[in-house]
């Protein structure tokens, strides 16, 4: 990636993967593939020069990419960390047990919700209201990837493989 460049080669493939199942003139429908695959490439956060160039690629107004970056939990528009983790504490999540997995992950990771490890590895994202897997609660999601069924070993099993 040139210093001109700011979104990667990988990241420019993903996005025009995303355009090919749209309309070409609804090139709109890949803004949140395109912010996720952004922020992904930015190690956890989005930046305005990166929400910029997504504007421009997609041919956005700018404020179109600002709004659903500062809209939806799942966009981070400051660093927080390597690994962003999300529990669903949900009605569902919570009473399949979401409270103690988020419990578990705050002692094991020395961290409240809403906070990074200090060696910057991980980020406890706060409360998720819902991420819809509701039939496998209590459920997280790690860098946008879903776990369900989730007991206090199976996340020291995911947290602690994570790099």
């Amino acid at each position: 990636m040139t210093k001109e460049q700011l979104l990667s080669a990988h990241t420019i493939e993903e996005i025009d993967e995303w355009l090919t199942r749209y309309p070409a003139d609804k090139k709109k429908s890949a803004l949140l593939a395109a912010l996720r695959a952004a922020q992904h490439q930015n190690d956890g956060f989005l930046t305005v020069p990166l929400m910029d160039e997504i504007a421009r690629y997609l041919g956005l107004a700018k404020i179109e990419v600002y709004e659903v970056a500062s809209f939806y939990s799942m966009y981070e528009l400051e660093p927080v960390a390597r690994h962003n983790v999300a529990v669903c504490t949900n009605i569902s999540c919570m009473l399949m047990g979401s409270d103690t997995i988020v419990d578990h992950l705050q002692n094991k990771l020395d961290i409240k919700l809403g906070e990074s490890t200090a060696d910057g590895r991980i980020y406890l994202k706060v409360e998720e209201e819902c991420l819809a897997a509701c039939a496998g609660g209590p459920m997280m999601q790690v860098d946008h990837k879903y776990y369900t069924d989730l007991t206090p070993e199976k996340v020291d099993e995911i947290i602690d493989g994570l790099k």
